[in-house]
């Protein structure tokens, strides 16, 4: 706003039309308000002196405080009228007060103003748009561009404001304090009448912007992005978006046909966090943030927060509230009755959009839980199902960290999914990617002009393997976006457990990167500090504010108590980052390295097999025969076996028999269930053809899948197999050295001692009378499980009677069994 002009010698009032119509021309040029009464026209006008209006707006000071400007009656009795800008209501309210000088206020916008408001820098349009006091009355601006008129609306007031040109209107009332009004806008071919939303107090508090300046808002959805609310009693969305080094930020969007120009966004203050209340805009509408870069240029970003997208490739954001009604209360309150790691816990790993191509969340919720049932899986995890734009990344490239994909259904459809799941008594895990984000121009890459989400040190920021950028997790703010993203997944869906993707690139500094590209951290060490921080910040959040919920990391290095609480400091001097389970990826290169030798060589590779028992109980371990085993030239499981088609199925039985045993959660890969012979493609997903009857050896591949069956469903009423994963008391080697055989054979115990013997062998020969040492306690044992069966595709050696243990100790133990081994088969047996 201009300064006001040099006051004028005061005036009586007016009483000729003349005089009036002169001193107004002079004072107000082009500028004047055009103030209309609705019940009278013209002649009462005429008749109305500067003293009248000033009479009126006297008046107007006894009403509410939410009134227009005066009582209902004087509003009635009033014709249209043109007012001077300098009318003072307050100066001459009392008639019998000395004259005073009128102050001249010129209602049109400041100059600079108008310039940053029109170039989109303004970090305060609230302190020029909308209606504030000012000598002389209340003044009334609005930004909107293309508009013909924009009249204000209060009550029974109506005041058409000048057009100033480039969209800006305004108007100086004499008022006393600003009323709630609303904005009637006159268009080429419409006419739109809505709330002012320079009239709102922020949607953010005090307390919200502090704690996003700490880095400890954790629930960071509910106060930044959009969020369809209702905002001193009108509804509306509120929108909200971190751009610190942005020198201005507007909003864009169906709903002003993607032109930013009329809503300007406010800054609030240092915490970096700009801000707009928008009255009337709801669910569906689609929007960006047009942000200002330091250097003054444009750039049209999505929400970092959004919750909800458009379909890829369309890259816009969609306002969204959830109206979904949770039915899976029973699945929650006992879902952290045992934990995680002495529980049975068998894990289904599947892509969504290629589980069944062409299915929606909904209708995957039709078939998925009963297809997983049915198998026995207790848990199914998801590759990740974050919004990404390239669909060949599998979802590990994401721009949306807020918003389930899109391209299967809407965020209620996927809280379906989850919902469905857990009815079936299905636990949901799913793949998080905290470590990397790629570099599309319309998301988080430089997303204000400058690094802001990665690291400012390109050598830090760029990720070497996979052309994206790597989070600044030493930034809080940045740290408070993923800490809540991993609250929000498991608050906002229900997910039971995060698996985090790529641990190991976020650890280490020198991670892929040759000397002269990383620079050492503080002390002289590779740990990337801050990373460790970020990790230990995230199991403890998540874990404290959602029990039951399990975090999982896919690490690949060796690194010292992934699984160790965060508070326990280790032998490298770091705490714990206190994930609940790890990835034992050393296990799975190991055993399918070893299970890919011809069995006559097999016996130079024997350690491979029996190498993890080393390091079993270092940390809570997941066995995962996961999709990266299965992709890129590595074969399905069962291609990776050797021989013919008979012995590759029987190699894969007693391979998933072994692994089930083995210390250790375990997780297979979709389409391994039933032993595709394809590599995975997310094109198309498994290979359902081969279960058809009508196929000739649908058979063989549903023995595979039927072998699976039955391994859960032996798995979850074993205790020995599941309840001392992580206890060295849970396992006893029979035989480990028996490489000349390619055989193994142990002893698994639950948590009352009740044994469970596992024996594997691995050559393609028939071992009769293969003794094997055994406990003295157990009068008989009995076969539970054969992978060798013939239901399962099979040669049928088995065991149908008990097997009696014999006087005669073998292998360090005080008793025997002799077994018939059948050929590459694995075999359970339990006490009788």
């Amino acid at each position: 706003m201009t300064p006001p002009k040099k006051k004028a010698t005061a005036k009586k009032a007016v009483t000729k039309k003349a005089a009036a119509d002169k001193a107004a021309r002079k004072k107000t040029a082009d500028k004047k308000t055009a103030v209309e009464k609705t019940a009278s026209k013209k002649a009462r006008a005429e008749e109305t002196s500067p003293a009248g209006a000033k009479e009126a707006a006297a008046a107007a000071t006894e009403a509410e405080p939410e009134a227009a400007t005066g009582t209902a009656e004087e509003v009635a009795a009033t014709k249209p009228v043109s007012l001077p800008v300098d009318a003072d209501p307050e100066a001459e309210a009392d008639s019998d007060a000395d004259p005073a000088p009128d102050v001249v206020v010129d209602p049109a916008i400041d100059p600079a103003d108008r310039e940053r408001l029109l170039h989109g820098t303004h970090h305060d349009p609230h302190s020029v748009l909308g209606a504030h006091p000012v000598p002389g009355g209340i003044v009334f601006r609005a930004l909107r561009p293309y508009a013909r008129s924009v009249t204000v609306l209060s009550g029974d007031l109506r005041a058409e404001l000048h057009d100033d040109g480039d969209g800006f209107f305004s108007g100086l009332l004499p008022l006393t304090k600003a009323p709630v009004h609303r904005l009637l806008m006159t268009y080429e071919s419409t006419t739109v009448e809505t709330e002012d939303a320079y009239r709102f107090l922020p949607t953010l508090g005090d307390l919200d912007l502090h704690l996003i300046g700490e880095g400890r808002h954790e629930q960071l959805w509910t106060v930044l992005g959009a969020r369809p609310t209702t905002h001193q009693g009108v509804s509306g969305t509120a929108f909200s978006v971190w751009a610190p080094n942005a020198r201005g930020v507007r909003l864009a969007g169906t709903f002003n046909f993607w032109d930013g120009t009329g809503y300007p966004m406010r800054s609030l203050g240092s915490s970096g966090v700009w801000e707009l209340f928008v009255p009337g805009i709801g669910e569906g509408e689609l929007y960006k943030f047009d942000i200002t870069r330091p250097d003054g240029s444009h750039t049209l970003r999505a929400d970092p927060m959004a919750r909800r997208t458009e379909v890829p490739p369309a890259t816009s954001s969609v306002v969204h509230a959830s109206h979904y009604e949770w039915g899976d209360e029973e699945w929650l309150a006992r879902r952290a009755e045992i934990p995680v790691h002495e529980a049975p816990f068998s894990v289904y790993e599947l892509h969504l959009a290629s589980w069944r191509p062409g299915l929606t969340y909904r209708q995957l919720a039709d078939q998925l839980p009963a297809y997983v049932r049915d198998l026995g899986f207790t848990h199914v995890e998801l590759m990740p199902v974050a919004e990404h734009p390239f669909g060949g990344s599998w979802g590990y490239q994401v721009t949306g960290f807020y918003a389930p994909t899109a391209r299967l259904g809407t965020p209620d459809d996927f809280k379906y999914l989850v919902d469905a799941l857990h009815r079936a008594g299905i636990g949901v895990l799913m793949d998080w990617v905290p470590a990397h984000f790629p570099r599309d121009e319309w998301a988080l890459a430089e997303f204000d002009g400058r690094p802001l989400y990665e690291h400012e040190d390109p050598l830090r920021a760029a990720h070497p393997d996979w052309g994206t950028l790597e989070f600044d997790f030493g930034r809080r703010e940045v740290r408070n976006f993923l800490v809540a993203n991993a609250v929000y997944w498991c608050e906002e869906f229900h997910i039971d457990g995060l698996r985090v993707d790529a641990v190991a690139s976020m650890l280490y500094l020198d991670y892929s990167r040759e000397p002269g590209q990383w620079t050492p951290n503080e002390h002289g060490g590779r740990e990337n500090l801050d990373a460790v921080a970020f990790l230990q910040e995230m199991n403890a959040t998540v874990y404290r504010r959602s029990p039951g919920v399990v975090t999982i990391a896919e690490e690949s290095t060796a690194w010292d108590g992934v699984t160790r609480a965060t508070h326990h400091a280790g032998p490298s001097g770091f705490g714990g980052l206190g994930f609940g389970l790890k990835w034992n990826m050393g296990w799975m290169h190991d055993s399918l390295e070893y299970m890919s030798h011809e069995p006559v060589h097999r016996r130079y590779h024997h350690h491979e097999m029996t190498f993890s028992m080393v390091y079993a109980y270092s940390e809570n371990y997941v066995l995962p025969i996961s999709h990266d085993e299965v992709v890129h030239g590595k074969r399905s499981l069962v291609s990776k076996m050797p021989g013919d088609w008979w012995q590759q199925r029987a190699a894969l039985r007693a391979y998933l028999a072994f692994m089930w045993a083995h210390p250790g959660k375990q997780l297979l890969f979709m389409g391994q269930e039933f032993a595709q012979g394809a590599e995975w493609s997310e094109a198309h997903g498994p290979d359902w053809w081969l279960l058809d009857p009508a196929y000739g050896a649908e058979a063989d591949h549903r023995g595979v899948r039927d072998l699976v069956r039955d391994l859960n469903t032996v798995y979850r009423a074993a205790p020995a197999l599941w309840q001392q994963d992580t206890d060295p008391a849970g396992f006893q080697w029979v035989v480990g050295d028996a490489a000349e055989d390619n055989v193994f054979a142990f002893l698994r115990y639950d948590a009352e001692g009740s044994p469970l013997l596992s024996v594997s062998n691995l050559s393609p020969v028939v071992r009769h009378d293969y003794r094997l040492g055994a406990p003295d306690d157990v009068p008989a044992w009995h076969e539970v499980l054969n992978t060798d069966a013939a239901g399962y595709g099979g040669s049928g050696v088995a065991h149908p009677d008990p097997v009696k243990p014999e006087p005669q100790g073998h292998h360090g133990r005080p008793a025997s069994v002799r077994l018939t081994l059948p050929p590459l088969a694995t075999l359970w047996l339990r006490p009788a």
